[in-house]
């Protein structure tokens, strides 16, 4: 195979010339760089990544934490981080938590250890030291760890309003609202504003709380049962996509209609929620514009290209669907 030094020796060049034109770095005149690129074809020259990455004290590999990867909006957020990372020179390597506080320990001291360059973490069992005492190479989905760690997130709080205000302009009396309350997570944000803003016209909010760091179909389906015999006579349902549908499942074959007597929002809006029938309204998060940011953001720390804001909040977008009536928002229809 082909060096580096073959590569200058071809090209009339030093060594120096011809790795500013293989990393893009500094100036190299734009017949230099013909000769060079030439000779690089000629000698079909590769050049060797790892040495690369070690002379640039880098992996190039970014740590992607997820809770639980069978999750919709989890394994949507891992593939357009993925594809975000690689436009940019990065690889991903996906490491799912499965609600284990030691994997995320585990991965996290893989930064530690210098055998990734960064992490961008969804997972939320560790206590926030264990973040906030690691390197400065981290970006945080939905957590707001402190000034020391940039978070990303959706616009929760918005979220939770809109659902409430369609929820009063379908005229509900009693809704389902289920949830998961993980600690420092900004998307709790949702509930409180739906919650709060329901409360407030006079409607009551039947709650349903499951543990929080539970993600897998079998738990939704159990909280929807146990929703739906808890409360027969709900005319309303709020909660993540998978939760709310399963819950319309169930009130569909108890005899219910939607949306005529029961209203049904969910909060994410993944392929899952388009799929069903009738067509749920969603709030939808914007996960391939999350993903980028969260890419964007981790590589500006590694390489100190720019500075990443402390918190940066993403909007969010009603998706009208079948399960409500359509109603004014924001002078929208």
């Amino acid at each position: 195979m082909a060096s580096i030094k073959d590569v200058a020796q071809k090209a009339g060049v030093g060594v120096g010339t011809v790795s500013r034109v293989i990393n893009g770095s500094g100036y190299v005149a734009a017949d230099t760089r013909k000769k060079i690129e030439q000779a690089i074809s000629d000698l079909e020259y590769t050049p060797n990544e790892l040495a690369r990455n070690l002379f640039r004290n880098r992996t190039g590999i970014i740590g992607v934490l997820i809770p639980d990867l069978d999750h919709p909006f989890f394994s949507s957020f891992a593939r357009e981080t993925e594809v975000a990372l690689y436009k940019r020179g990065y690889k991903a390597m996906i490491c799912n938590t499965v609600g284990s506080s030691n994997r995320e320990r585990d991965y996290l001291n893989m930064l530690d250890r210098n055998m990734v360059d960064g992490i961008i973490t969804g997972a939320h069992t560790l206590h926030w030291k264990e973040y906030v005492n690691r390197k400065r190479t981290i970006v945080a989905l939905d957590q707001d760890f402190g000034p020391e760690i940039p978070m990303l997130g959706s616009d929760h709080a918005y979220g939770g309003k809109l659902a409430a205000e369609i929820m009063l302009k379908n005229n509900c009396k009693r809704v389902v609202h289920i949830t998961g309350i993980a600690p420092n997570v900004a998307a709790n944000d949702r509930h409180i504003i739906f919650e709060e803003t329901l409360k407030k016209h006079g409607v009551e909010v039947l709650d349903l709380t499951m543990e929080w760091n539970l993600f897998d179909h079998q738990s939704y389906w159990d909280a929807a049962a146990e929703a739906m015999e808890k409360y027969p006579d709900a005319d309303g349902v709020f909660a993540a996509d998978q939760p709310a549908l399963c819950y319309m499942h169930l009130a569909l074959k108890a005899g219910k209609r939607v949306p005529e007597d029961l209203k049904v929002i969910t909060y994410d809006g993944m392929d899952v929620s388009r799929i069903c029938y009738p067509e749920v309204t969603a709030i939808c998060q914007n996960v391939k514009f999350l993903a980028e940011t969260c890419a964007k953001s981790v590589i500006n720390l590694i390489e100190d290209k720019e500075p990443v804001p402390h918190r940066q909040i993403l909007s969010v977008e009603l998706r009208q669907g079948q399960s409500t009536y359509p109603v004014e928002i924001d002078g929208k229809l």
